[in-house]
């Protein structure tokens, strides 16, 4: 089948105030196995935030995107998704670098499809979801600093990304714009066979998996850092606040490291004394 018809989602500007964010709770969830970039063949692979990490500097976004369907040039691409979702606008451009590729473009999602994630697999001409796999439709989401001019054009910007959401599901799916907004409002995790019977999916594909190597990758510190950022995200902290606090608690783990005892020194971030902080501030 072809999707060529699939709306272009364009024309938002992004105020200088605005911070993308992922879903707390999805990103506490693929924060415990994050997973690495795999090579396949005519494979793009998505398996971490959208847009930029601040922990890797990198993250995916459109700029990869891009590159990535260069090289590969008007051939058949698959596209493994194993995301927690992020920017919304580097969510958009990837779905329109997909829905204006020549050939055939599959996506497979390999573990989560969440926020911006679901955004992208809808680019494509065939969604295949494997087992136990997940993907989450919800409200534009993302945070305003400012004043009240900010959080206006915010407000604004967010009803509009929201309708152009729904004119993207809409489209792809076939599902009825007040079904789709409801699922939206209520922050929805869909199945396998959930997606599939509303039209978010095409086949259900249980010899799909993630190959076992790729699995964490080594990345002991990196994995540590999203697992502590992920129980500030559930605490309410912003994006920029939890950025600043783990590289505090960083550079305070660096000053130590002249200390004579070898457990201090090389501790880093205490994970278990930063959530023992956080459940005390929540009480």
């Amino acid at each position: 089948m072809s999707l060529r018809t699939l709306p272009e989602l364009s024309g938002f500007t992004k105020p200088n105030a605005y911070q993308w964010d992922a879903p707390s709770d999805v990103l506490a969830s693929w924060a415990e196995a994050p997973m690495a970039s795999g090579s396949l063949e005519n494979t793009i692979a998505i398996f971490d935030v959208i847009g930029e990490d601040p922990w890797t500097g990198e993250g995916f976004t459109a700029k990869r995107a891009r590159a990535a369907l260069r090289a590969i040039g008007d051939e058949d691409v698959t596209v493994q998704i194993n995301s927690p979702g992020g920017d919304l606008f580097e969510g958009t451009a990837i779905y329109n670098l997909l829905r204006e590729h020549p050939a055939k473009v599959t996506v497979e999602v390999v573990g989560w499809a969440a926020s911006a994630g679901s955004i992208i697999a809808m680019g494509s001409d065939e969604i295949r979801m494997g087992p136990g796999t997940k993907m989450m439709v919800h409200n534009a989401w993302g945070a305003v600093v400012g004043n009240r001019h900010d959080f206006k054009a915010g407000m604004e910007l967010f009803e509009k990304f929201d309708a152009g959401i729904v004119d993207i599901y809409e489209a792809r799916t076939g599902a009825d714009r007040a079904d789709i907004v409801r699922l939206m409002d209520e922050e929805t995790f869909l199945s396998p066979e959930d997606a599939k019977k509303l039209g978010f999916a095409d086949v259900v594909d249980n010899g799909l998996s993630i190959p076992e190597a790729n699995v964490h990758d080594g990345k002991a510190s990196l994995i540590a850092k999203r697992r502590t950022e992920a129980a500030l995200a559930k605490a309410g902290y912003t994006r920029q606040q939890r950025t600043e606090l783990i590289s505090a608690m960083e550079s305070s783990a660096a000053l130590r490291d002249a200390s004579r005892h070898p457990a201090a020194r090389d501790a880093g971030i205490n994970e278990a004394s930063v959530r023992e902080l956080i459940e005390m501030m929540k009480a």
